[in-house]
């Protein structure tokens, strides 16, 4: 059974877009925080399991996310499985960046 990830071949996927764009500041620093987690000095993550969580996003999350929303959603669902933080904490924060103006 495919996976909505697996496009090769679809009749109706109609064409890919290559179009370049401007990275926004939390598209940089989501790539940042990836190559920081993955590095072999912390090792606290591997390149494999945030594909692995980007695939088993469900297909209607996985068609509105963006690119970077994939990478970032998946990295947070692994520090979670990890138990390195709790959905609690992330939500606390995100809600203490929103009340400064900075997200």
């Amino acid at each position: 059974m495919r996976r909505i990830h697996d496009r090769g071949g679809w009749p109706d996927a109609g064409p890919i877009d290559k179009s370049e764009h401007d990275y926004a500041m939390w598209e940089k620093r989501t790539d940042a925080l990836l190559v920081l987690l993955t590095s072999p000095q912390k090792n606290v993550m591997k390149v494999d399991e945030l594909r692995r969580a980007i695939e088993s996003l469900e297909p209607d999350q996985y068609e509105k996310l963006t690119y970077y929303e994939k990478w970032i959603t998946a990295i947070e669902m692994i520090m979670i499985e990890k138990g390195i933080l709790t959905r609690e904490e992330i939500d606390w924060k995100v809600q203490e960046l929103e009340a400064q103006g900075r997200i």
